[in-house]
This record gives structure tokens, C-alpha cells and sequence, in this order.
């Protein structure tokens, strides 16, 4: 597995791998734009071609690959209010063709929150967008990867079912991944402290999803308990989840091509993503 972390676009795109590099990474994840706001300036040509020459760079290097995007937190296209899913439609059709433009492969996105509509009607309206923004962007390259979340307040895509569910029923779900955070499948109350309760939420997963849609794993250690639904990060071996727990992911081969990726607080020096980064390593079995 390449273990890396997300990082600051502050500065300009390519900065990201600056940081990368003094955090140790040897894969990334960024924002293409503010996660803050909803609007983005557009990329110049100048950027997109600064990003891909260092992106390619990087790769035949050995050096930070693969790079993946995550989308804004204010997207949501479970809302039952119309007005603000076309908003985030829009928002997350601009993050897609963002990522086609830098050569970016894997988007990752949290399905959503129902606010109130239940989970059917959120759930319809997640695969309406996605249907919607396949049939608007035909032949991309750009993978839209749903995330797993802890089930906080009426967030959707908690449970393998959901996540499945959205797979089955978006027009060309084909073209979908799936990402998995450590902190948000224990939350969710998937316990994988240990290697017994790992195997089983992972042969859940292949049954339910498949292990071929998984593209990305976010490795986060988590404050609250088992089941608690509450989505908050710890640095790695300092949560509930413990370093036994994170051993079982960067141990399991099946995993092994796929990024495993920091989301954890850090400070300006990114002392805290060299640590949990070396953490992570000395857990791997030689």
C-alpha cells in the first residue's frame, strides 16, 4: 500500500507535492479548489500543464503516486430541496471535469445527507446526480468514489447495503468506485480491532460491493467507540481503533495496490503526518 496523506493546494496545485514530500507521503490526496467555497476560478492552461508534467514526473520517479481528489463538503446531492441538489450537482460535475483536466482518476465524495426526507428519497436522489452526471460527461476517465461515512445525523452511505444500493441503481454505475475510512467503518459499528472482526467486515464488503469497486482507503484512527456514528479522526494508535487495528489494513495484500491515505490534524510543519505515517509503516510485516 502507498501511504500518503491530504495536503494544502495553498500556494498554487503543485505545492501539494512540496508538502507531500517533507510529510513523507508516497501517495497524495488534495482539493482541486477552496473546499470552502462553492465556486471555483477556472484552471489556466498554464496550471493543468505544470500539474500533469510534475504528476508524470513524480510517477516515473518512484516518487508521490498515485494523487487523488476529494469534493467539497458542501456538495450534497441527497437534498430534497431541489434548489440547493442542482447546486451541488453543479458543483460536483465542476470537481469531476476539474479532475478529467489534471489527469486525476479517483474523485472521492461523501454521498450525502437526507436532512430530514429519509434515507429512500436521499438515497434516489444520490442516484439521480450520479445518473445525471454520467449521461453529462460521457467517456471520462474520472472516477467518482462514494465514501464510506460513520452515519452521523441523516448522512447516507454508512452501511455496505447503501453503498451498494447507489452502485445498483446509478445509470452506468459501472463507472463508480468506492472508498473505505478506518475511523468512519468503525463508527459505523464494523469493528475492525481485530484480525477476526477485519476478515469479516472485508468479506462483508467483497460480498456486498465488491473488492474490485474499492479505490481508495482512508487510514484514520478514531476518537469515539464502536457503533458511536460519530465521525471525528484520531492520530494513529492514539484512538479506539488502536495500532492492532490499523496493522490489519496496511497488512492485507488485497489492498496492497491501492492508496492509503492521512486525513488527520496537522500543523504547519506537518510533524503529525511524518509521525502517523511511520507509525503506519513500522506496522507493516516484512
Amino acid at each position: 500500500m502507498r501511504l500518503g496523506a491530504h495536503e494544502s493546494i495553498a500556494g498554487g496545485l503543485v505545492r501539494a507535492f512540496e508538502r507531500g514530500h517533507k510529510a513523507t507521503c508516497d501517495a497524495l490526496q488534495i482539493f482541486t479548489k477552496s473546499n470552502r467555497q462553492w465556486r471555483a476560478k477556472p484552471l489556466t492552461d498554464e496550471e493543468i500543464a505544470a500539474w500533469r508534467e510534475r504528476m508524470a514526473e513524480e510517477e516515473a520517479s518512484g516518487g508521490i503516486y498515485p494523487v487523488v481528489a476529494h469534493a467539497s463538503y458542501l456538495i450534497n446531492i441527497a437534498s430534497p430541496k431541489e434548489e440547493t441538489w442542482r447546486k451541488s450537482y453543479e458543483a460536483l460535475k465542476i470537481e469531476v471535469e476539474r479532475c478529467e483536466a489534471l489527469g486525476i482518476r479517483c474523485l472521492v465524495l461523501h454521498p450525502g445527507s437526507h436532512v430530514g426526507a429519509g434515507e429512500e428519497a436521499g438515497l434516489a436522489n444520490i442516484a439521480r446526480a450520479l445518473s445525471q452526471l454520467h449521461a453529462d460527461l460521457p467517456g471520462y476517465e474520472t472516477t467518482v468514489c462514494l465514501e464510506g461515512v460513520a452515519g452521523q445525523g441523516t448522512n447516507l452511505g454508512y452501511s455496505f447495503e447503501q453503498l451498494a444500493w447507489m452502485l445498483d441503481h446509478t445509470r452506468q454505475g459501472e463507472r463508480l468506485g468506492v472508498c473505505l475510512d478506518s475511523c468512519h467503518l468503525y463508527a459505523a459499528g464494523y469493528d475492525v480491532r481485530t484480525p477476526e472482526g477485519y476478515a469479516e467486515t472485508l468479506a462483508a464488503f467483497d460480498h456486498l460491493v465488491g473488492l474490485d469497486r474499492l479505490r481508495v482507503v482512508h487510514l484514520n484512527d478514531c476518537v469515539h467507540p464502536l457503533g458511536s456514528r460519530r465521525d471525528r479522526h484520531a492520530h494513529i494508535g492514539e484512538g479506539t481503533i488502536g495500532l492492532e487495528g490499523m496493522r490489519n489494513f496496511v497488512n492485507d495484500p488485497r489492498l496492497a495496490h491501492l492508496p492509503g491515505l492521512l486525513e488527520t490534524d496537522k500543523s504547519d510543519d506537518l510533524h503529525e503526518d511524518i509521525e502517523n505515517l511511520a507509525r503506519l509503516r513500522s506496522l507493516i510485516h516484512e
